[in-house]
């Protein structure tokens, strides 16, 4: 199993990052949040999880192992493949879905785009008692309100938009953002990225 990958970052797409490990290019498909946190040319360092399909093998990167580590639990909820285990990252941090399933918070989980009512009631079973209580840790959206802007535009320059193009991205999701108490930039570029598809 490759636990993690650390080098420079050569490439970055809207659902994947190369990383350069060795002169060889590691493409690692991550959630917004954590491909919000990379810059081309600067190194990182990744949590993976390698998924081997009889036709494939596909890695999965996480910010930190705590990701990881929630990442390869949803697996073990029948109906969970890696696909909807990150998706349901991508929507909520991994102390947010602890939350959510201690809870039985039904509404947090049919917020993940491909679960409905009763897949999510499922989830709340079969979950209950493999995640484990929250830690209290929430992933760190903009450390100052105002700096998310800027986080924003770095991100998705960094994904290959023009200055104009993330320019009117932000100014899309400023609503958004200013709504929040401490805007989750993660969440931003998701929002941001769905603005510039539908262009």
């Amino acid at each position: 199993m490759i636990a993690f990958v650390s080098g420079t970052v050569a490439a970055l797409a809207p659902e994947l990052a190369v990383v350069e490990v060795g002169g060889v290019g590691m493409a690692v498909l991550c959630t917004p949040g954590t491909l919000a946190a990379l810059r081309v040319g600067e190194p990182a360092r990744l949590a993976t999880s390698l998924v081997v399909r009889e036709d494939s093998l596909t890695l999965y990167g996480f910010a930190d192992d705590d990701e990881r580590t929630v990442f390869e639990l949803l697996q073990t909820a029948s109906g969970v493949g890696p696909r909807l285990a990150q998706a349901m990252l991508a929507v909520h941090s991994p102390d947010a879905l602890r939350a959510a399933v201690a809870g039985g918070d039904e509404k947090a989980l049919t917020a993940v785009p491909g679960i409905g009512k009763k897949g999510a009631q499922k989830l709340l079973i079969e979950l209950k008692d493999r995640l484990g209580a929250p830690t209290g840790t929430a992933r760190v959206g903009a450390p100052v309100s105002a700096s998310w802007r800027d986080q924003l535009h770095a991100a998705l320059v960094g994904l290959g938009y023009a200055a104009r193009e993330a320019d009117d991205a932000v100014a899309a999701v400023a609503p958004e953002a200013e709504a929040a108490a401490t805007p989750d930039v993660g969440l931003l570029l998701r929002s941001a990225l769905r603005t510039l598809n539908r262009r």
